[in-house]
């Protein structure tokens, strides 16, 4: 794929984010049009959905779940004190350099407003240190420059002590050769290589990791290095976000879901599938799980990482023997906890919407969801209290659940004092174990879009892409991508994407970093083509 710069007046301020045009080919199906079906509806196979329905597919979407959204869905509850509520698997951060993922909401949305802004990403360690990135620049390398000028936990002494060579890498990141290079190293490997100091090692990039649901001792230094380009010296978006004003069901997946029945797509909630099975003619029979099996021209599956695991097992015939044999192997990351309290008083007025928190015990962060989720300041504003979120992420899969709800929550006590004598209207705790771990090494058997079967393609945040993105990007970037596979058999023009740079964005830095390619350590499997 070629690239083209960019007008950021019309998708953002990153002049240098690069455009990924599709193949060229008919603007739409006019007739005649194949039934494809996509089994999954979370961000991956909604966009995946779209791409195909607006260019005249017709489309079966299956989600096992009674409601669309995948690990970003909501689900209406009642409350101890009568109120309907929504409850979700928790917070979710929409960067601004998730540009495909924001291009899909635009479908439903187009001015995105939907969404709003937090004024800060604020991360507090238990010694008392706490970094901001409100002030930091956005444009690389002040980005990076800034947050060390700004940060209490890397000072200039600690920049003078990194160990050169070992940390050249990080100034030029190129996707996705940063995979061969560095995937068979752990990230904490790679920091202590690099010599990184300790308290900005547990306070930013511990925080970093754990987003990806993984003890940092886990992750690849590849996703890390990865992580570094997209939100430091690979983009001028900066580590600000956006949230919802409602919860997801009402503020995304509602919408987007009538966006989509209006291009004639046929939503099957709470229908799970089972098998895939392939014909000699490549066509591919779908059975699901309320007994109906429908027969399609294509599949794409964008299922979760023990969701695809079970399919394929079930479905003997389909693909390659080493094919199954990677998608058997893929793992899931630890356990993780999502608390979410209604209390009966107001936290501190001063208190941030989002905090994220390193060395208290497994609680991983914070969220006020009263200072910016409309559901939740009309109930705090309505009885005088406040709705709070805690995170625990790589939770010790041996702990017990309820010990570990009780740790999370003293641990909140202590960093806002002001809830410990709240009184809990209600408590909802959410305990998953079903997203996708990166450890080092198992890069090359993560799969691609592309399968042995051409009419069958995969999509979902565990998918090999070929491109500097990460967590709900790469979801929505992989399910457009599935989709214009399918689309350019067909002859039909595809999505446009969009990226951070696959490579380091400054030239002297790109310089120096070639000081260090000579020495590079190499991974014994090449990175993965883009699909």
């Amino acid at each position: 794929m070629s690239h083209h710069r960019p007008d950021p007046r019309r998708h953002g301020r990153d002049r240098r984010a690069e455009i990924l045009p599709a193949r060229p080919g008919r603007e739409r199906f006019t007739g005649g049009a194949p039934s494809t079906a996509v089994i999954g509806g979370g961000i991956a196979g909604l966009a995946a959905a779209t791409a195909l329905a607006e260019r005249g597919v017709r489309v079966t979407l299956y989600e096992r779940e009674d409601t669309l959204g995948g690990r970003v869905a909501g689900w209406p509850v009642r409350l101890a004190d009568g109120s309907p509520a929504t409850m979700s698997r928790g917070f979710h951060a929409f960067f601004r350099q998730y540009y495909n993922l924001r291009g899909l909401l635009r479908r439903a949305d187009p001015g995105l407003r939907a969404l709003t802004p937090l004024p800060d990403y604020p991360l507090r360690h238990r010694d008392g240190l706490t970094d901001s990135f409100a002030r930091v620049p956005r444009t690389p390398p002040l980005s990076a420059l800034g947050f060390v000028a700004l940060s209490p936990t890397f000072g200039l002494r600690d920049l003078t002590a990194l160990a050169p060579r070992a940390a050249l890498p990080l100034l030029d990141v190129r996707v996705p050769e940063v995979y061969e290079h560095f995937d068979h190293i752990g990230a904490e490997d790679f920091l202590r290589r690099v010599n990184f100091p300790p308290a900005a090692r547990h306070l930013a990039f511990e925080v970093f990791s754990r987003s990806f649901f993984a003890d940092p001792g886990e992750l690849s230094a590849a996703e890390l290095l990865l992580m570094f380009h997209i939100y430091f010296l690979g983009s001028s978006e900066g580590l600000l976000f956006d949230v919802p004003r409602e919860p997801f069901p009402q503020a995304l997946w509602q919408p987007l879901a009538a966006y989509l029945r209006k291009h004639g797509t046929d939503l099957r909630t709470g229908t799970p599938v089972h098998r895939v099975c392939p014909h000699p003619d490549g066509t591919l029979t779908v059975e699901a799980g309320d007994g109906t099996a429908g027969r399609y021209r294509a599949v794409v599956l964008a299922l979760d990482t023990g969701g695809l695991r079970h399919v394929v097992a079930a479905s003997g015939e389909l693909g390659t023997p080493s094919w199954r044999e990677d998608v058997a192997a893929l793992r899931t990351a630890p356990p993780f906890l999502v608390s979410r309290l209604w209390l009966d008083r107001p936290v501190r007025a001063d208190r941030p919407g989002f905090l994220g928190t390193s060395g208290y015990d497994g609680l991983d962060n914070i969220s006020v969801l009263d200072r910016w989720e409309g559901e939740a300041s009309r109930w705090a504003a309505r009885t005088g209290g406040s709705v709070v979120e805690l995170h625990a992420y790589a939770v010790d899969p041996s702990a017990e659940p309820k010990a570990v709800q009780r740790r999370v929550l003293r641990q909140l006590h202590g960093i806002y004092p002001e809830t410990a004598d709240a009184r809990t209207v209600d408590a909802r705790h959410e305990w998953r174990a079903d997203c996708p771990v990166f450890q080092a090494g198992g890069h090359h058997r993560r799969p691609t879009v592309r399968t042995p079967h051409p009419h069958l393609v995969l999509a979902g945040d565990l998918v090999r892409t070929g491109l500097p993105v990460a967590l709900m990007e790469r979801a929505a970037t992989s399910g457009f991508l599935a989709a214009n596979a399918l689309l350019a058999g067909w002859g039909i023009r595809g999505q446009t994407l969009w990226t951070v740079p696959r490579a380091g964005r400054s030239r002297p830095l790109r310089a120096l970093a070639r000081l260090a390619g000579e020495h590079r350590p190499r991974s014994r499997r090449p990175g993965p083509a883009l699909p």
